[in-house]
């Protein structure tokens, strides 16, 4: 964000645009990001539902959740060099045409696998989406108004990561049309064609430079590496650990020792390597992984708890889940301001809160299993959620502490593929924990599932003494 605002508006450039075209272009982008943070929560509460109807048993619930995460993880970075080279314009509408394809592709799925692929594609034409927003706006709006438009992103991300999970669940419910499941990916050709239309309309036009580098080996090494990674997690939490999965995870650990060499050698890397020697970066980005692998695992076998063992509807789930998505919004709000004075030790006390959050949850569902009643669930699902809200924007703000202001682009993009990666990682990891435990029932497959977070967050609270101190000076400036 720093370099965009550096090249907003220089000299001899044209003359902002009209206030109320500027407005149009905030929400046309703002469309965009809402449709992909929905898509990105949508299958948390419908998995179950649509196992149900189509098969494929818990390994299409764990690549449900983790095959749009590993596809926009892996192309952000590159979609936005895509975006430089060939033009911020060009790639918001190829990415949004693409996205609302998928979509269509998504909502006709006949069979598990096509569902699966379909959702990578949301999730690849989704990454050449995501990055174009913040130089679009960064190119139309006034370097000293453009603040307005960027503090409109946390509230409106905040609403749609509340909303997103409960307009799912009732339109499952709902079964609009007869449709069930397939309606909250049909519902995109609606809103994603309303926001490519006025995209087409209002978006300015720019040439971009056609020198812009692009890490393409190092982004199908990493692609495949997590592919690997992944398939090897899920076939072996299927079938066990014998034949395909072990080679599997091999294959996609030496694809990751490729990507890692590829990173050393490449002119343009995707990551800097000297981002990787900064010590309190490099340990941001280790406990981002973790703790976001975590929490996203967390979020998707409750989710399963919810409905296979508290027999819950899809919109019961949704409506269940309000209170953790509600400590998220409100937790992050309210540390906005607090990042800069508290630094790393507002990180350390996002992580206990998670703790305490799962400790009453385990406690609550180790004395009184499926009989547990929805009401009681509530404060402990508040607390994960004001540690989350709590942890989340400020380890990152605090990573990128002592970098040095050249690098913060890169760090920004490599931090927020991480976390992608990290959201695939942990939904394949942890529901293979839960599945694994579910022979025992669903309160069983959690409290496992809850003692493996906790130990993940625990490991997380030893590395925020590395991190740096603080913020860097300008957060929230």
């Amino acid at each position: 964000m720093t370099q965009i605002l550096h090249d907003a508006n220089k000299p001899g450039e044209d003359p902002p645009l009209p206030a109320r075209t500027r407005w149009a272009i905030l929400a046309v982008v703002l469309a965009a990001d809402v449709l992909d943070l929905l898509d990105s929560t949508i299958t948390n509460i419908a998995a179950p539902t649509i196992t149900r109807d189509l098969g494929g048993g818990p390994g299409l619930v764990q690549w449900l959740g983790a095959s749009y995460a590993l596809a926009l993880g892996v192309l952000l970075v590159p979609g936005g060099r895509l975006g430089d080279r060939y033009g911020r314009r060009r790639l918001f509408l190829v990415g949004l045409a693409g996205f609302v394809a998928a979509s269509l592709a998504c909502g006709l799925a006949p069979g598990p696998a096509f569902l699966v692929i379909a959702r990578l594609t949301q999730g690849a034409f989704g990454a050449l989406v995501v990055p174009q927003g913040f130089g679009i706006l960064g190119a139309t709006w006034p370097r000293d108004q453009i603040g307005k438009a960027f503090s409109l992103f946390g509230p409106v991300m905040g609403l749609s990561a509340v909303g997103g999970p409960i307009l799912a669940g009732f339109l499952v419910d709902a079964d609009v049309g007869g449709l069930g499941w397939r309606s909250m990916f049909l519902i995109n050709l609606l809103l994603g064609g309303a926001a490519l239309l006025a995209a087409l309309r209002l978006l300015p036009r720019d040439t971009g430079d056609g020198t812009a580098p692009v890490d393409g080996p190092g982004s199908a090494l990493i692609a495949g590496a997590m592919l690997g990674l992944l398939g090897g997690l899920i076939e072996g939490s299927q079938h066990g650990w014998t034949g395909r999965a072990p080679a599997l995870l091999l294959l996609g650990l030496a694809l990751f020792a490729g990507f890692c060499h590829r990173q050393r050698t490449a002119p343009e890397p995707l990551i800097r390597p000297s981002l990787l020697h900064n010590r309190g970066f490099t340990a941001g980005l280790l406990l981002g992984v973790v703790v976001f692998a975590a929490v996203a695992g967390l979020l998707y076998v409750v989710s399963l708890f919810f409905q296979q063992g508290l027999g819950r509807s899809p919109a019961g789930t949704a409506l269940g889940l309000i209170p953790l998505s509600a400590g998220i919004v409100v937790a992050s709000i309210a540390c906005y301001r607090l990042v800069h004075r508290f630094g790393r030790r507002l990180a350390a006390t996002g992580l206990l809160i998670i703790l305490a959050g799962c400790g009453c949850l385990a406690a609550l569902v180790a004395n009184s299993g499926t009989r547990v009643s929805g009401w009681a669930l509530v404060p402990p699902l508040l607390l994960v959620g004001l540690g989350m809200g709590t942890c989340f924007g400020t380890v990152y703000d605090v990573t990128i502490g002592d970098i040095e202001p050249a690098e913060a682009g890169s760090a920004s993009g490599s931090l927020n593929a991480v976390q992608q990666l990290a959201n695939a990682i942990g939904a394949a990891a942890v529901t293979t924990v839960y599945f694994r435990a579910v022979g025992g029932g669903a309160a069983h497959a959690l409290l496992v599932s809850l003692a493996v977070v906790g130990a993940a967050v625990a490991l997380c609270l030893c590395l925020v003494r590395l991190l740096p101190r603080t913020a860097p000076e300008d957060h929230g400036h």
